[in-house]
């Protein structure tokens, strides 16, 4: 007897579901989010539409599930803040890697389109938020109390608020795009910031 087994549709789910995340990062970059349609992420990923509106209810949503898968990719593993004892050189080293990943076409391009696309969808940028921004932001959270601990930090210091003073200037200019995204620029934000703006003693 012929031995015949069922269609495997869950590796084939996994493979169409890996066609359509290259097909909205690649059409984003190419024509821009605004160009790019449901139409267009299911012609070049050779799937039906229907497919994609099963799976998705908008571009949005599809393009932030591409775009978190191709952090885990990246990422090889849960991702930690260096704590080397020299807190300066830390924060430096860890906003340098990020201006070097901001400025990458591959992470710039999707990730400008869904903070655009967050402004007007609440949905999508609560989902932004909770999956992929706050756990990044706990990291810093996570060095500066350890850096609190060892007496480094005031131990009244609002850790939520200084991680903000380190990632908000850097997110606003890369928003922007008026101003350079440098390590220099960053190297100066974490003394700014670690040692204020008034005059040394």
């Amino acid at each position: 007897m012929a031995d015949s087994k069922a269609p495997d549709t869950a590796r084939r789910s996994d493979r169409s579901r890996r066609a359509i995340h290259a097909a909205a990062l690649a059409l984003v970059s190419e024509v821009g989010y605004g160009r790019t349609t449901i139409e267009g992420i299911a012609a070049r990923a050779g799937v039906g539409k229907q497919t994609i509106y099963r799976w998705w209810p908008s571009k949005g949503a599809v393009l932030l599930e591409a775009f978190l898968a191709l952090g885990d990719q990246a990422a090889q593993g849960e991702y930690e803040i260096p704590d080397t004892g020299d807190l300066t050189a830390d924060l430096k080293n860890v906003l340098r890697a990020t201006v070097d990943q901001m400025n990458d076409p591959a992470f710039a391009v999707p990730s400008r389109a869904l903070a655009a696309e967050g402004i007007v969808n609440a949905d999508l940028s609560a989902e932004f938020t909770a999956k992929l921004l706050e756990p990044q932001l706990q990291l810093y959270v996570k060095r500066l109390r350890a850096a609190q601990e060892a007496g480094d930090l005031r131990a009244t210091l609002d850790l939520r608020i200084a991680l903000e003073l380190l990632v908000g200037p850097v997110a606003h200019r890369w928003l922007m795009r008026t101003l350079p995204l440098t390590h220099a620029y960053t190297d100066t934000l974490v003394e700014y910031v670690l040692h204020g703006l008034a005059p040394r003693p």
